[in-house]
């Protein structure tokens, strides 16, 4: 089988990179952590592959296209017991992998899906130190930018609670075959020191997502559905309703100063601050 012979499926987000000089580029992001096993997610036809096979790492490959797998078979036997995992990413339970010992994760990463593998990668980011590889430019930007931009979003806030984030270069659509409609951008995101956010991690997340579905509004109205939930699952005693969505008084908690900005103003730090403060509304007796 040729590599020409493996056809890009639209259905999974594939682009196989075609440029030598960027695969041995992307390879070499891999490098800051020098002593750890390398899960590459997407191999493809292996452009990316042979450049990390070639640093004598510990490399396991994931792919889900069977005809990837079958040219991965054939010209990768390097791969043969175990280190070519054929499946989901998404669905494996990455503990498993190197028996709960970290590795670095890398990858020219399917469009379609790549949000959805940095999600993946957070709720393991006590074993994966390190993630670097290639996605949309947009999505690069997104992920890289800090609060006042507005490209910040969701997935920069949780991101960078924990990892360090960085833009390393572009990527032009002749790169690939198929051309993408897009460019695209190498990043690297390396652990932080941070083990601990000091808030319930979980209502983090909350009130990150809960803002930011409405990021035109002020903080005050874009809260406001998480605190009509927050009232039904903690079955507070009803007081005077306030508004619409909630029959709880939140009004002292509303009236906070960092609710007059919009959820692209805060750092990770405030909404940390703000989470705990949250929280301190639903133990105050």
């Amino acid at each position: 089988m040729r590599r020409r012979d493996v056809k890009a499926k639209k259905a999974l987000g594939q682009h196989f990179l075609t440029d030598i000089e960027i695969a041995c580029r992307i390879a070499d992001t891999v490098d800051i952590v020098p002593d750890l096993p390398v899960l590459e997610v997407g191999p493809g036809t292996g452009a990316l592959t042979e450049h990390l096979v070639a640093k004598g790492r510990d490399i396991t490959v994931v792919e889900l296209d069977r005809e990837s797998i079958a040219y991965l078979k054939e010209h990768f036997p390097m791969l043969r017991g175990g280190r070519l995992i054929e499946g989901d990413f998404l669905r494996m339970d990455l503990a498993k992998l190197y028996d709960g010992k970290p590795f670095v994760l890398t990858g020219n990463y399917p469009y379609n899906i790549s949000s959805q593998i940095f999600f993946k990668m957070l709720d393991y980011k006590d074993i994966i130190p390190c993630c670097t590889g290639m996605i949309q430019r947009e999505v690069a930007l997104r992920l890289c930018s800090g609060p006042g931009n507005r490209d910040y979003g969701i997935l920069s806030v949780l991101l960078q609670a924990w990892y360090d984030t960085e833009y390393l270069f572009t990527v032009e659509e002749s790169a690939f075959n198929p051309p993408p409609k897009v460019k695209s951008a190498v990043v690297r995101f390396t652990r932080n020191d941070v083990h601990n956010l000091g808030c319930d991690e979980r209502l983090f997340r909350r009130v990150v997502k809960t803002t930011f579905n409405q990021r035109r509004k002020m903080m005050r109205g874009s809260i406001k559905p998480l605190l009509a939930q927050l009232d039904n699952e903690r079955g507070n005693q009803p007081q005077p309703m306030f508004n619409a969505q909630s029959s709880f008084d939140h009004t002292a908690f509303l009236e906070l100063p960092i609710l007059t900005k919009r959820p692209e103003q805060l750092s990770v730090q405030e909404f940390v601050e703000l989470t705990n403060t949250l929280e301190k509304e639903y133990t105050v007796s």
